[in-house]
């Protein structure tokens, strides 16, 4: 019978559980989800948490082998206490969430002999994305998301890179001029300068809209996006050598060119031909990168 973990993907706007297999195949019938939000407290997550775990661990098969729990969070995360302190729930910060996995599951497997091994969701996603997706057999890898916010996970030579505290790869809180990049390219980020300009949607998936049906401001909302992406992206991989850099996340999505525009602005903004030849492309396992890079940490 196959080795499976339960992964946790908990992150603005949603907590994700499922069941992943050794291949990095996700049970659909584990997967299930509750929101959470900037306002979202301690306790909230740990009902969450409890009801997540207990819907995927109610599927997994009878004899199947229980690998552990994997967890991949907004950050940043402190892994020497496993808790947490996201960006965009401060209401959640100081949440000890590998003690609340811990316990859930135990409570529905009886037992607590199991590893629960924790990091930031842009870490899970470029472990995926370097295992099974758009990055498979590089030497250096970033995976990015650019949706409700922008983060980011690097991989060298198969190892997943989380520096001195584990939080390497935020890039939406690297700086360009005076703001960060995910203020100025995250999905409501770009919803908001649309609206400044005199654009009457709400939501990225309005701007899309927009942009499809020849509106001119809709459609720079995007390229401005992409362009600070590209930017950030060329700093990064001047920093990194790096070989690929995949791409996912809701926002990605605004339009069938944004990854095209990211690498195009990338290739402008970079100075050193080693960074001008980093391939951007988009992730190969779209929403479920973050789970199965979170089953990683347990099955790898």
């Amino acid at each position: 019978m196959d080795r499976l973990a339960l992964a946790l993907d908990l992150g603005g706007t949603k907590l994700d559980a499922a069941l992943v297999s050794s291949e990095g195949e996700v049970l659909a019938a584990s997967r299930n989800r509750r929101p959470t939000g900037p306002a979202v407290t301690p306790a909230d997550l740990d009902t969450a948490i409890a009801e997540t775990v207990s819907h995927a661990l109610s599927r997994l098969p009878e004899g199947a082998e229980f690998a552990g729990v994997g967890i991949g969070s907004a950050g940043p995360i402190d892994l020497v206490a496993g808790s947490i302190h996201p960006v965009n729930m401060p209401a959640a910060r100081g949440f000890e969430i590998v003690a609340s996995a811990e316990r859930s599951a135990a409570a529905v497997l009886g037992r607590s002999d199991f590893p629960v091994r924790l990091r930031h969701d842009g870490g899970c996603l470029a472990l995926a994305e370097s295992w099974i997706g758009a990055a498979a057999g590089s030497r250096a890898s970033l995976s990015i998301v650019v949706s409700t916010g922008v983060g980011g996970g690097i991989v060298v030579e198969g190892t997943p890179i989380g520096g001195a505290s584990g939080n390497a790869g935020h890039l939406g809180q690297t700086v360009i001029g005076d703001v960060t990049l995910e203020q100025i390219a995250s999905g409501p980020s770009s919803v908001r300068w649309a609206q400044q300009q005199g654009w009457s949607g709400s939501t990225g998936e309005d701007l899309a809209r927009g942009a499809a049906a020849g509106d001119s401001v809709a459609r720079a909302a995007i390229e401005r996006s992409a362009q600070h992406v590209g930017i950030g992206l060329a700093n990064a991989s001047t920093l990194l050598d790096l070989e690929v850099i995949a791409i996912s996340g809701g926002f990605s999505r605004v339009a069938d060119d944004y990854v095209e525009l990211v690498s195009a602005a990338l290739r402008d903004a970079a100075v050193l031909p080693y960074a001008r030849a980093t391939r951007v492309v988009r992730s190969a396992l779209g929403d479920e990168g973050p789970l199965v890079g979170a089953a990683a940490l347990v099955l790898r």
